[in-house]
This record gives structure tokens, C-alpha cells and sequence, in this order.
């Protein structure tokens, strides 16, 4: 049986494919917090599926880029292995860490990242 389609989803994936494209990032930033409030889902789970969703967004905002002549693969190397080493190790950690301190590492990367924005 097909169901019915999840407008709060797809609004919630909208808005992070949006940030993606704009800011060449951030798209799981925006996620994270709409698939919680919005979408009803638990945190880990919610961290989980951002991964799984901004994996191809950032794959076609990269192309996307690379098309436009935006995009320099050689400078971008040494940070595509450094990412998939904190990654991997980011993954290890995650089911480990007891649930309050992955919320405010998450809040604090954000008010990292909003802080640097408006510098």
C-alpha cells in the first residue's frame, strides 16, 4: 500500500537542501533540529537520517559546484580525508555517548558556527 506523501518531510529536506546549495554546507544544521520538532523523531535518530540525507546533497552541491568552475578537488583533498577520519571516528563515538552531551556538543557546534558566521 503507498503512503501518503509526509509534507513535513519533505519541507524538513527542503530546507536543508536549500542551505546546502546556498552555503556549501550547514544543510544538517537546519535538519536536525526540524526532524526533531517537525517530523516527531528522536534525537539519535534524527542525527542519523541528517547524515544519511545531506551524504547525497553535498554530493550534488559539490557537483554542482565543480560544474560551475567553483569547486578545486586538489585543495579540497587534504579536507575530504581529515572529514572521512572524524567521520568514522564521530560514528564510533555516537552510540556511546549518553544522549544530554550529544545535544550540547550539537548546541555548542552551532553557536560555534553562528558566531563565526557573523564575524
Amino acid at each position: 500500500m503507498r503512503e501518503k506523501l509526509n509534507w513535513r518531510a519533505l519541507a524538513a529536506g527542503a530546507a536543508a537542501g536549500v542551505t546546502n546549495g546556498l552555503f556549501g554546507g550547514g544543510g544538517g544544521s537546519v535538519l536536525v533540529p526540524l526532524l526533531t520538532r517537525l517530523c516527531g523523531l528522536d534525537q539519535r535518530r534524527a542525527f542519523a537520517t541528517s547524515v544519511a540525507v545531506i551524504l547525497p546533497l553535498c554530493a550534488l552541491s559539490a557537483a554542482l559546484y565543480w560544474w560551475k568552475g567553483g569547486l578545486d578537488l586538489g585543495a579540497a583533498l587534504p579536507y575530504l580525508l581529515g572529514g572521512a577520519l572524524g567521520g568514522w571516528a564521530g560514528g564510533k563515538w555516537f552510540k556511546g555517548m549518553k544522549l544530554p552531551w550529544l545535544k550540547r556538543a550539537f548546541g555548542l557546534l552551532l553557536i560555534y558556527g553562528g558566531i563565526r558566521s557573523m564575524l
